[in-house]
């Protein structure tokens, strides 16, 4: 276990109950303050007070030691108490261990204090009943006092604008933020620190707010803060989980109202992850796929790796909104132009070509042997004609059609950073950005810190984290500009009756043919079917509904009907239905232990199609979510799927599918029928208000497969779990 000054990312307290977030004012005093006490301050060297004085040496405001012990420290004052200071400090930061907190708290209550900040380990962290109850006497003191704490376990937060750096570690100093500063917000304290030395290559940051174990003031309070913070232009956030994700939630949507790109990355997202997040942090790592899901309604963008947190946070810190869609790439290098081609496909971003009069220009400045197109290769003869890549990017620039124009930088020299200022100017003039993607080794060569301190160019170490972040860019405008989509509320009967039926299966997981029933309320296409008993009843069924038909067994006990080999396909006279009949019946029987059965299904074969699934279930945390992929075994295989929250939009449905890897498949493929999307939507869409609706007494539903063809779509299997039900069996 590491050192307790190093478990810096503390839990989430479970005595966090607010379902609100702290706005800007209400933290003013505790973030942005005038004043600040210093408890357990200390001449020794190494010791917390002692650094956080160092920190705060050229802090805008003042700064008072309080410690006992000592008359003065330095040239400065000591005070014994924060009771006996000559005013009342905006901050208190407790240096001091964890059994003096308590009363030292307690003293800033009396004093009127704005808010505390706690380095304090050995709380929550420990899982141990004491220490939770400890740190829960402090969350009851924020909410019984009105006095803000940040922490425990924390390791500080920083103020660029006051220069102030409430903090233990020796930290590279943030100078003071430019128009388009990031704000750092990170669960772990050593994380969000490592990430504001980026300020060596030229980037800039308002803020870096680390909340420890969150016993008051968390990661949603500060995302609202910073959204109404003029300092910040962007927000990046570092985000392991959290017991209540409904307020983070919430702090991303009033990020959104205010038009704060807030930019997320997501750790704990496969199970080693979500354990070592539990144990580190006491925090609910939750579902990644749901994170992504709902963070995304709420208007954040993700991004898949730490490493390019804040390169994509710094790229929308500066850039306008879009005024196209089409990029345009101008390289000296045909490597690095085919390099970027390839990810602006894998992250569909368009490229669209030059009309004539750019074409005509381009070719005056571009040998034959390179590429007056998109990508342009201005080649090697820039250094014959330095200023042919100047011209063929402001004449991108400056067409309508192109938002962003990309730069693959392959070599660090001082001849890079002598271009910058010419694409910073350019781009300005235009309205527009320039990506730079440096593909040098020399990470911090010359043109770095140019591009970084550059207002309208963004550089990238990474091409694919280019062109996701292009592609985010395109995301976020088309949701902004985005109507907003009513979802028509389910009638009263409907939901009524549909209740009812579910009640009848007396919290049981419903068979195939109630679950059809109930969903065939919202609407949604179901096959038709008969129960039988006998294999003459079957063969009377199968003459009604017409050949081939299909059997399956019904029963309570047996979803993974396909596993039980309780299904027979494409069944086409009555000699074949009387012995698959008795095939079923026979595999039912020797399962163990025995399944209640209520007869055998005989249904139409629905001819062949593109399968697809749909699901809900109601996540713990979030709450009802919908699930689209596609159908069969292929769910499974593939894991091709795509996830919101419930209910959808119709917009909201069509962009599912429109996420799917395999939606090729829906728009015809190797002469195959293409599916009605527009159809298949409204199915997802019926399905998620069926989910929302009854959120309260099932745990989960899967129409698996829906045969889709043209505008023939059919559900020929269905599942509902109830919520008494919710870790039982799962449907083949």
């Amino acid at each position: 276990m590491l050192p307790a000054t190093e478990r810096q990312s503390g839990p989430e307290t479970m005595s966090t109950q607010r379902t609100t977030v702290y706005r800007h004012e209400e933290l003013r005093r505790l973030l942005h303050p005038q004043s600040v006490a210093v408890v357990g301050a200390s001449p020794r060297p190494g010791s917390f007070g002692e650094r956080v004085l160092l920190n705060q040496q050229n802090y805008a405001g003042r700064t008072y030691p309080v410690n006992g012990r000592y008359d003065r420290i330095g040239e400065a004052l000591c005070y014994p108490s924060v009771t006996a200071l000559p005013e009342v400090p905006d901050c208190v930061v407790i240096t001091a261990a964890r059994d003096a907190v308590d009363d030292i708290v307690q003293d800033c209550v009396k004093a009127g204090v704005g808010g505390v900040i706690i380095f304090a380990s050995g709380y929550s962290e420990m899982g141990r009943p004491d220490r939770i109850a400890a740190q829960q006497r402090l969350a009851a003191i924020a909410r019984e006092t009105g006095l803000r704490i940040v922490g425990p376990n924390c390791i500080g937060v920083v103020n660029a604008v006051l220069d102030s750096r409430i903090t233990f570690m020796n930290i590279t100093p943030i100078p003071p933020p430019r128009s388009r500063a990031v704000g750092i917000i990170s669960q772990s304290g050593a994380l969000g620190m490592a990430l504001a030395q980026a300020v060596v290559r030229g980037v800039s940051f308002s803020h870096v707010l680390t909340s420890g174990n969150s016993c008051d003031v968390d990661m949603a309070d500060f995302i609202s803060y910073l959204a109404d913070d003029p300092a910040c232009a962007a927000i990046a956030c570092v985000f392991e989980g959290m017991a209540s994700p409904e307020r983070i939630l919430l702090a991303a949507e009033y990020a959104w109202q205010k038009d704060k790109p807030l930019i997320v990355y997501k750790m704990a997202t496969g199970e080693e992850g979500a354990a070592a997040a539990m144990s580190h942090t006491g925090s609910l790592a939750g579902s990644h796929a749901a994170y992504r899901a709902v963070f995304q309604r709420a208007g954040a963008v993700l991004v898949e790796n730490f490493e390019t947190l804040v390169e994509t946070a710094t790229f929308f810190a500066k850039a306008p909104p879009p005024t196209a869609k089409g990029v345009a790439i101008v390289s000296a290098s045909g490597g690095g132009a085919i390099m970027a081609a390839d990810r602006a496909e894998q992250h569909a971003v368009p490229l669209p070509q030059p009309g004539p009069a750019l074409h005509d220009l381009l070719t005056t400045r571009i040998p034959d042997f390179g590429a007056a197109r998109n990508p342009c290769d201005v080649t090697g003869q820039i250094l014959n004609d330095p200023e042919s890549l100047n011209v063929c990017a402001g004449a991108f620039l400056a067409d309508p059609q192109y938002a962003a124009l990309v730069v693959p930088m392959t070599y660090g020299y001082p001849a890079s950073a002598q271009r910058l200022p010419v694409y910073d100017r350019l781009a300005r003039e235009n309205g527009k950005m320039v990506c730079i993607a440096w593909q040098a080794e020399w990470l911090e060569g010359p043109g770095v810190k140019e591009a970084e301190e550059s207002e309208h160019v963004a550089i990238f170490r990474s091409m694919g984290a280019l062109f996701a972040a292009l592609a985010a860019w395109n995301w976020r405008a088309d949701k902004r500009a985005a109507r907003h989509e009513a979802i028509p509320p389910t009638p009263e009967e409907t939901r009524r009756m549909s209740r009812a039926l579910i009640d009848e299966a007396g919290g049981r997981t419903l068979t195939e043919r109630e679950a059809k029933a109930v969903l065939a309320l919202y609407g949604i296409p179901v096959v038709g079917e008969q129960l039988t008993n006998s294999p003459e009843d079957a063969v009377n069924a199968a003459a009604a509904l017409g050949y081939p038909v299909v059997l399956k067994v019904e029963s309570a006990d047996l979803p993974h009907k396909t596993e039980a080999g309780v299904i027979r396909l494409n069944l086409r006279n009555a000699d074949d239905v009387r012995a698959a009949y008795d095939a079923v019946i026979a595999n039912a029987a020797a399962v163990s232990p025995p399944p209640r059965i209520n007869g055998v299904l005989v249904q139409p074969m629905v001819p062949q199609g593109v399968e697809m699934v749909i699901g809900a279930r109601v996540d713990p945390l979030f709450g009802p979510l919908v699930v689209v992929g596609l159908g069969g075994i292929l769910v499974e295989l593939l894991k091709d799927t795509a996830l919101a929250p419930a209910p959808v939009t119709h917009r909201d449905a069509l962009s599912l599918l429109r996420q799917l890897k395999g939606e090729r498949l829906l728009r015809g493929f190797r002469g195959m029928e293409p599916v009605d999307l527009e159809r298949l939507a409204d199915v997802i869409c019926r399905v998620s208000r069926f989910a929302a609706d009854h959120r309260d007494v099932i745990a989960e539903l899967d129409l698996n497969p829906l045969i889709c063809a043209g505008d023939r779509i059919t559900a020929v299997d269905a599942l509902i779990a109830p919520a008494s039900d919710a870790t039982g069996p799962r449907p083949a």
